[in-house]
Order: structure tokens, then sequence, then C-alpha cells
């Protein structure tokens, strides 16, 4: 390795990412030590990652809700992986209730619609890409199933 690589910094990505140690060593030693310039390899790596996983069969994962504040709004999302592993993963059901609340607040009428909507969260990317970084970091392919938003008067 050209470059020493700081222990802090490592732990700080690793924790930020969930990428593998490996990934994360790598991505510094690629930067120089740029902490920033890291997170962005990191992300590419990610998405790379997930292109090649875009081909596999998505037969497993979970039916989750999600109720607005209020109660005046529901989401049931049907969201699929590749096994009943990642499915029970505390990252597999973040992005499911990420992307409920996607759908309780944008209203999206299909799944197309939804995967390029902006990211209500961060703006810089779309739930497309939301759900490829948790595919860079899961190492399994992951896709909306279907999804039912529910609203009073509606």
């Amino acid at each position: 390795m050209a470059n020493k690589i700081d222990l802090q910094q490592l732990k700080k990505l690793r924790a930020e990412t969930s990428a593998s140690v490996s990934d994360c060593r790598t991505a510094l030693d690629e930067s120089n030590g740029d902490y920033t310039k890291a997170l962005a390899w990191l992300k590419k790596r990610g998405l790379e990652k997930a292109e090649k996983k875009a081909d596999r069969e998505t037969s497993q994962g979970i039916i989750d809700s999600y109720i607005h504040a209020g109660g005046k709004v529901g989401v049931l999302l049907e969201l699929l992986c590749e096994t009943d592993f990642v499915a029970k993963t505390d990252e597999f059901r973040n992005l499911a209730h990420e992307i409920e609340m996607q759908v309780a607040a944008m209203n999206p009428e299909n799944t197309d619609e939804l995967l390029n909507q902006e990211y209500i969260r961060d703006g810089s990317q779309t739930v497309e890409q939301l759900i490829k970084g948790v595919i860079g970091k899961l190492g399994e392919n992951i896709s909306v199933g279907r999804f039912q938003r529910f609203a009073i008067g509606e």
C-alpha cells in the first residue's frame, strides 16, 4: 500500500457506509487519504456492484407498512431481494421504510415513476440510486415489487 491509512478514518468510513473493511481501505488508498473522495469512490463502487446484480431473481423479501403521522396517509410496500437472510437485515428494512415515506410524500403512479423520482431526503439522487446503494452494501439484487398508497378521502 502506497499510503498509510488512518485507522480512525477507516473506522468512520466503515461506520458511515457499511462497506467492507477492504473496500474502505482501498477507497482511502485510491483517494490518497481524502475522506470525501473515498466516500465518492465507495458510492461509485456500490453502483457498479448493483449493476452486476441487476439480472438476479428477487423471490424473497417483505411486505411492510407505513402510516404517516396523523394517520391520514398509509403505504403498503412489497420489497424484494434474493434471500430471506437479507430481508431480515436492518439495512433492508430501513430501505423499505424510506421507500414507503417516498410513496406517502410523492404519490407516484407506478414503480417506474417511483424509481425515477428525486429522493425526498437527498435531492442529489433518485430512489433508484438509493436502492442501488443498498444493493452495493448488501450484495444482493433488490427490487420494488409493488406498492399501494392510501389516503383519507381519496
